[in-house]
């Protein structure tokens, strides 16, 4: 059953007049009413503030894939009535709307709530704002589950660039559907009609009509609004290099201390962690809990406290200007701020595999999702790894294909936890080789991977397989941002020493301490406090004001 059948009373929730009375105080504006079938706000616009219907009603309408001669079809989604409020989890960051919204037959009387004033509301109003908040994130999941409702992409289903933007909407949270463009009536008939080369696949639309031939993550996230707009001579308080699950706390220790905060990635939120298929020993989850929905969670928290997330965009090196932080980003951009942390993760380990990157998005990954364990349903793989990832990832995958290889340098019980080795023990369809690796790849004249050869050290012996698939889980090394050498330990960064590679790195702990202490001296300037100044002190506070002085 899907999401709105299960769940239909939270994602579409009726408020009391209390409750109304109460969201009344947060309106970004006065009562506006619209005629009978007047467009109320529509798919792609930016801005759209979240309307609460005070009379009558507002229907609401998501896309539902393409018509035949390419041109968007439009399917009805929901009817707000009196006490019910438009909206999902773009109206928190003010991003394009997903879905479009016209007054009913009787036309509707209604209440804007803009960006800003919601993100207010879900603070001023614990219970209001739970609720308000729960059902924006499942109207999300509602749209991601329909599919039509967001991105179409036309192309060759399992090629490496159809894949790649796959798994960037899917890391985006971003509902998308695939059409065959040998197989898919709408999709082949939109290919012949723009005379689109099979070297322009995949072709994609965007749900405010743009279409686009095989772009790049960054110009298919500047077409759907993902990326912020970020003002070049603003100084944030808090500038966060890293969208993964340090990057996220971090942004919302300091938004929730209401600091301007921007968080900056090259990929997508979630980091490594956000491709994991599931986790079982994060405290706090005793069920377990995917990657990607961990990351949605710290994601949405971030935008509810006002943090800026501005994805995917590379950050290029970090300098001293005018007395700020600069970091200079991709494309000629800027971001200025007090205070950088830097929390870029690690990337992944590549094995020593001649040819090796000619096959990665072709056959060799570094990660297990929904997407990729469909691509190699029923078939034969092979995965290399003996640590927890490579474990979960195993687990997850075994279930889904004929025959799964795992391929280790030692006994899985020295380097994977206990549970992880009795569940992989349990599974009939895996094998274990210990003390092997993978030598040499091979790939058909398209491009694709279509074999490996294993070889097992004990004895030299060499084992070829017939396989699509090949998923690396190695570990991973720290990713290093470049600086400037400078004095740097005021803003949370250390330089380093000459000869080193790299520049500036985390130190993710002085993220809340920094956040702390910025707090405590704007509180402090805004009140006039001419408070004694005290070295040491409490913490890291850059002052200690006596009591009754302010």
């Amino acid at each position: 059953m899907s999401t709105i059948e299960t769940r239909e009373y939270q994602m579409f929730p009726v408020l009391a007049p209390a409750e109304i009375a109460l969201a009344r105080r947060f309106a970004s504006g006065p009562e506006r009413r619209f005629e009978p079938g007047e467009t109320v706000y529509a798919i792609g616009d930016r801005e759209a503030p979240t309307w609460l219907v005070v009379r009558g009603q507002i229907e609401v309408l998501r896309r539902d894939g393409l018509n035949l001669d390419g041109s968007g079809r439009e399917v009805h989604l929901t009817t707000h009535g009196p006490g019910q409020f438009t909206g999902e989890i773009n109206q928190l960051a003010g991003r394009p709307s997903i879905a479009g919204g016209r007054a009913g037959p009787e036309g509707c009387t209604a209440l804007p709530i803009d960006a800003a004033h919601l993100r207010a509301l879900m603070i001023g109003s614990a219970e209001l704002g739970e609720k308000v908040m729960r059902a924006l994130i499942l109207r999300r999941v509602g749209l991601i589950e329909e599919g039509g409702a967001g991105t179409i992409l036309i192309g060759v289903p399992g090629s490496p660039d159809v894949v790649r933007l796959q798994e960037f909407l899917r890391r985006s949270g971003y509902p998308f559907l695939v059409l065959d463009v040998s197989a898919d009536a709408e999709g082949k008939a939109m290919v012949e009609r723009l005379g689109v080369a099979p070297a322009e696949y995949p072709l994609v639309v965007c749900p405010t009509g743009p279409l686009l031939r095989r772009p790049r993550n960054e110009e298919l996230a500047a077409c759907l609004g993902l990326t912020s707009h970020i003002d070049p001579e603003t100084v944030h308080d808090v500038a966060i290099v890293g969208a993964g699950p340090a990057g996220l706390a971090a942004a919302v220790y300091a938004a929730s201390e209401g600091l301007s905060v921007v968080v900056l990635d090259a990929r997508s939120m979630g980091g490594q962690a956000g491709a994991s298929a599931r986790i079982e020993n994060y405290l706090g989850f005793p069920t377990g809990i995917s990657g990607q929905a961990l990351a949605g969670r710290a994601f949405n928290q971030a935008l509810k406290f006002g943090a800026k997330i501005a994805i995917p965009v590379a950050v290029e090196k970090l300098e001293r200007r005018d007395g700020h932080l600069q970091l200079a980003l991709a494309g000629a951009r800027k971001v200025q701020a007090r205070t950088v942390v830097i929390a870029s993760g690690a990337k992944y380990r590549r094995p020593a595999i001649a040819g090796l990157e000619r096959y990665e998005g072709s056959g060799v990954f570094y990660w297990v999702s929904p997407i990729e364990a469909r691509l190699c349903a029923g078939e034969e793989v092979a995965l290399v790894g003996g640590g927890n990832s490579a474990g979960q990832a195993v687990v997850f995958l075994a279930p889904q294909v004929r025959r799964l290889h795992l391929i280790v340098r030692r006994e899985l019980a020295e380097t994977m936890s206990r549970y992880l080795v009795d569940r992989i023990a349990e599974l009939p369809n895996v094998e274990v080789h210990v003390a092997a690796e993978v030598v040499m790849l091979e790939g058909d004249e398209t491009g694709l991977l279509s074999g490996v050869e294993i070889r097992h050290n004990a004895d030299g012996s060499l084992h070829h397989r017939a396989l699509r698939h090949l998923f690396l889980f190695i570990g991973a090394s720290q990713f290093r941002l470049a600086a400037r050498r400078g004095r740097n330990r005021r803003q949370g960064l250390r330089a380093d020493r000459p000869g080193r590679p790299g520049g500036a790195t985390a130190r993710n702990g002085n993220a809340r301490r920094i956040c702390h202490w910025r707090r405590a001296r704007r509180l402090h300037q805004a009140r006039g406090c001419r408070g004694r100044r005290r070295r040491g002190g409490r913490g890291s506070d850059p002052c200690h004001v006596q009591p009754g002085t302010c």
